[in-house]
């Protein structure tokens, strides 16, 4: 019979590789390969990580998605606060990003690219800002930001992660698909651009969902 892989764990391989320098029976007392060495396993990190290996996943099943965790409006960029029950009938798409982040600006020419294909439909983009570091969490730098990237959609703050924890997100940046009934459909983790694989698989999706009549 056959067992499970065990759990892929960088934190637990970096603690291990911290280990094996410090261990003198490996005789690497040199700064130089030891910095060496821990960018070995840093590339071999990224390369084994999940992210690459699981960038998109329908949900099967479907699960019905949280409410949006922040309702004071200081919370909110670009419109009033919203409630998943305003956006009943429309495909939602939620986009986790941070700004500091290169991967998720990187990213908002494709979808807005995406938003001026879909403006017609019932698609609505729902940024969600959950800052990678500190200095990201003052709200008007992130309303700069917002101008800057040149984002209309509404941008939910998300300075305490409640949300993010919510959907238990992982990644920066990370795509979302929900239904017109609120369920969650699929995800699509990591950086994307006009005709690439990630960029397909969503708005094929999207296609489908629109597609899809509203349960009574």
């Amino acid at each position: 019979m056959a067992s499970a892989a065990p759990e892929f764990n960088p934190a637990r391989m970096f603690i291990g590789t911290c280990a094996v320098y410090r261990n003198p029976v490996y005789g690497m007392r040199s700064r130089a390969s030891a910095v060496l060495f821990l960018l070995v396993v840093c590339a071999t990190v990224l390369i084994l990580a999940e992210p690459w290996s699981a960038a998109a996943r329908d949900a099967d099943p479907p699960w019905m998605a949280p409410e949006f965790t922040h309702s004071k409006a200081q919370d909110w960029i670009n419109t009033k606060p919203l409630k998943l029950a305003d956006l009943e009938g429309k495909v939602i798409l939620v986009d986790f990003w941070s700004y500091g982040c290169w991967n998720c600006y990187r990213s908002f020419p494709w979808l807005k690219n995406l938003e001026a294909r879909f403006k017609n439909d019932d698609l609505i983009v729902v940024g969600v800002h959950s800052p990678e570091f500190e200095h990201e969490k003052n709200r008007q730098q992130v309303s700069v930001k917002v101008k800057e990237f040149g984002l209309d959609h509404p941008v939910m703050i998300d300075n305490d992660f409640s949300y993010w924890k919510a959907m238990n997100n992982r990644y920066w940046p990370t795509f979302y698909l929900i239904d017109k009934a609120g369920q969650v459909r699929a995800s699509y983790i990591g950086e994307t651009h006009d005709g690439d694989n990630n960029a397909k698989a969503i708005e094929q999706k999207i296609v489908q969902l629109l597609k899809e009549a509203l349960p009574s």
